[in-house]
């Protein structure tokens, strides 16, 4: 039988999140996304893990920020999309949408989740039913459209609903209490979504980290992956409107929140 991956919720920064994917068989490491490397390296000293890939999402500053002292203190080889390649630290492996290799003894399918970025990608391993999904979808949200469409984010975050509900979904900020606030405004009868509110300040009084989440809490309590709810379009009054419609005007209303 062989042993599960390891994964490790990794905060950084002042409120993201990195993630070590260990396989204990063969000793082998991977890190999705490098916002620094200190915190990085401080967990793999403790652990005594070496690192041998970078996965990066998007190329946002505070996602790769750490590559180049992770690559150079470990010998990573760094694995991100062809098409954001010209603005990514320089890439070993270049990946595209609908894609798959094969990292630590598992099979990684590629996911272009475009729109908080237009090439940002999504990493689903479907062994270890896990998707790490950095500013696409969220825990209780998504990422700010700083390129995209709300046409390309409701398309992204459909794709990433559609995967089986009980992956878990690791994303890349902890937001999940400001978020929570914003999706009782937009869906205030959800007795599932009061109930995560209620856990999420306690793990944020304890110290915990919300993330990851699992898909099907998503699926019950996101507001992005519920535009064709029918109490959240009537709060919205929007009920003849199509999916993608509402989903921008939930997120119109996110950005002034």
């Amino acid at each position: 039988m062989t042993m599960p991956l390891e994964i490790i919720t990794l905060p950084c920064l002042s409120d993201n999140y990195a993630f070590l994917i260990h396989n204990p068989a063969s000793g082998e490491t991977a890190l999705v996304d490098a916002p620094e490397a200190g915190a990085v390296k401080a967990a793999l000293s403790a652990r005594g893990w070496g690192l041998d890939w970078i996965l990066l999402t998007h190329h946002h500053w505070d996602h790769v920020d750490g590559v180049e002292e992770l690559r150079t203190a470990y010998g990573a080889k760094v694995i991100g999309a062809a098409a954001d390649a010209h603005r990514l630290p320089r890439l070993d492996t270049a990946v595209e949408d609908g894609g798959s290799f094969t990292l630590l003894g598992e099979e990684v399918q590629v996911m272009d989740v475009s729109g908080h970025t237009v090439g940002h990608i999504a990493f689903y391993l479907p062994g270890a039913e896990a998707v790490f999904t950095a500013d696409s979808l969220m825990a209780l949200g998504c990422g700010r459209l700083f390129e995209g469409t709300p046409q390309q984010m409701w398309s992204s975050l459909s794709q990433l609903a559609a995967l089986p509900p009980q992956t878990m979904v690791y994303s890349g900020h902890e937001y999940t209490q400001a978020n929570g606030a914003f999706a009782v405004a937009v869906d205030p009868g959800n007795p599932a979504l009061q109930a995560r509110v209620r856990d999420i300040a306690k793990a944020r009084e304890d110290g915990v980290p919300t993330v990851p989440s699992a898909l099907r809490l998503e699926l019950d309590t996101n507001p992005f992956l519920r535009a064709g709810d029918s109490a959240v379009r009537a709060q919205l009054g929007m009920q003849d409107a199509e999916d993608s419609e509402v989903f921008a005007e939930i997120r119109k209303r996110k950005d002034n929140f």
